[in-house]
């Protein structure tokens, strides 16, 4: 059984920063892509970023110079490092990853989600 946990979240004034991480256990053979969401009150859930096996990354615009990606490998987490933060920012945050769990089984991952509140 494969598990994501997220933590990191939190409240902050606009401007300020905060670190998301997200930590995969379990029966794990290898883990491809890795991403986070995000889920605004009202709103549809939307990607945020993703990073490959190989470090390769991608945002949404809005996002883009302001959110850093990264991953460990070695530890199976995945980080999201957010600065300049705004009001808009705010939602729960979840962690995805694609994770092979033997050599013919391999799955989508969520987490549970951690809430970024930012403040104006």
């Amino acid at each position: 059984q494969v598990q994501l946990v997220e933590s990191g979240g939190g409240l902050v004034q606009a401007g300020g920063s905060l670190r998301l991480s997200c930590e995969a256990s379990g029966s794990i053979f290898s883990i491809s892509a890795m991403g986070w969401y995000r889920q605004a009150p009202g709103k549809q859930r939307e990607l945020v970023a993703t990073i490959t096996s190989g470090g390769s990354t991608n945002y949404i615009d809005s996002v883009k110079g302001r959110f850093t990606i990264s991953r460990d490998n070695a530890k199976n987490t995945v980080y999201l490092q957010m600065n300049s933060l705004k009001p808009e920012d705010t939602a729960v945050y979840f962690c995805n990853a694609f994770i092979r769990t033997g050599l013919y089984s391999a799955h989508d991952y969520w987490g549970k989600g951690t809430l970024v509140t930012v403040s104006s």
